[in-house]
């Protein structure tokens, strides 16, 4: 068949390859480049940033499920001004590609001033805004599970970026299309779903919830097939780029949710189970595509 191309383009910008460490599973890239060239990947996305530093939430803030696991790690991060003075400089030496800044918020405000800072970043090539973020000012929903709120959130990154603006919806919610398209007619320039869905485990002996806060966000293998289901249904109502996220593990799963619509696969509890994980997608990514008959990564976006 010859030679595969792996490319594909992101919001105008070219990439290697689709593969994208998710956010909070890739820390800020240079713990993993100590394990191996982390410029194989396509790009990867960073700690979710927030305006000021988080300690995060009480522990425990794990729990094991069956082809899964709860996290509940509150955000924890050094805050935006910390970041840039320290953490990119040292990204910057193990990684010469643009990467993707993951910002949270709890309020509007905070949403517009992380995204204005990081927008200077030269390193930084799209801007991923979690909306899945509770919502202070707004009785603690999350941005993301009201159409309006989203695109206000959008709206107002939009407004202070020049970089393009990513916005990542919360899969906890019954109609995920209409949050879409109020993220993509306020301006957004992708859709990226699916974030984790809400979980809970009890521990028999203690009667109690095994995480501190009592509920947080499941992911791993077993939410694939929500993941595969958002994607294609957001994927089909917008005409602004996908990128599709929540169960991948290998580089069939990354085929799968490009069929259904993504143009770019984002890989999350799998690095924590295995460091190595998304090297390994990537590497294997050109067999699979020979063994179904596929050329050009890009001509199977949306084939489904």
């Amino acid at each position: 068949m010859g030679q595969v191309n792996t490319k594909v383009t992101l919001c105008g910008i070219e990439m290697d390859n689709p593969i994208i460490p998710a956010s909070g599973t890739f820390g800020y890239g240079y713990e993993f480049a100590e394990l191996y060239d982390i410029n194989c990947l396509g790009s990867f996305s960073f700690k979710g940033t927030t305006k000021d530093p988080r300690f995060g939430n009480p522990t425990p803030r794990i729990a094991e499920c069956q082809s899964g696991m709860i996290n509940a790690v509150g955000l924890q991060n050094p805050g935006v001004e910390k970041v840039i003075s320290e953490e990119l400089p040292k990204l910057a030496k193990c990684f010469d590609k643009p990467v993707m800044a993951n910002v949270s918020g709890f309020a509007i405000e905070d949403y517009a001033y992380t995204c204005e800072k990081l927008d200077k970043e030269p390193q930084v090539g799209w801007l991923e805004v979690n909306v899945s973020c509770p919502n202070v000012h707004g009785g603690g929903m999350s941005f993301g599970t009201q159409p309006e709120a989203a695109a206000e959130v959008t709206r107002a990154v939009k407004a202070v970026t020049t970089k393009p603006v990513i916005i990542k919806l919360s899969p906890n919610v019954t109609d995920i299309v209409s949050i879409a398209k109020a993220c993509e007619e306020a301006g957004a320039d992708g859709i990226s779903l699916i974030n984790t869905l809400l979980g809970m485990r009890i521990d028999l002996r203690t009667k109690k919830p095994v995480i501190a806060n009592k509920m947080g966000g499941f992911s791993g293998a077993a939410i694939f097939p929500v993941a595969v289901r958002m994607v294609y249904q957001v994927a089909h109502a917008v005409s602004i780029p996908v990128v599709g996220m929540g169960g991948v593990t290998t580089a069939e799963d990354v085929i799968e949710l490009m069929l259904a619509g993504a143009t770019a696969v984002e890989v999350g509890a799998a690095n924590l189970v295995n460091p190595f994980a998304s090297r390994d997608i990537v590497n294997d990514l050109p067999r699979v595509m020979e063994k179904y008959g596929i050329q050009n990564l890009t001509d199977i976006i949306g084939q489904a």
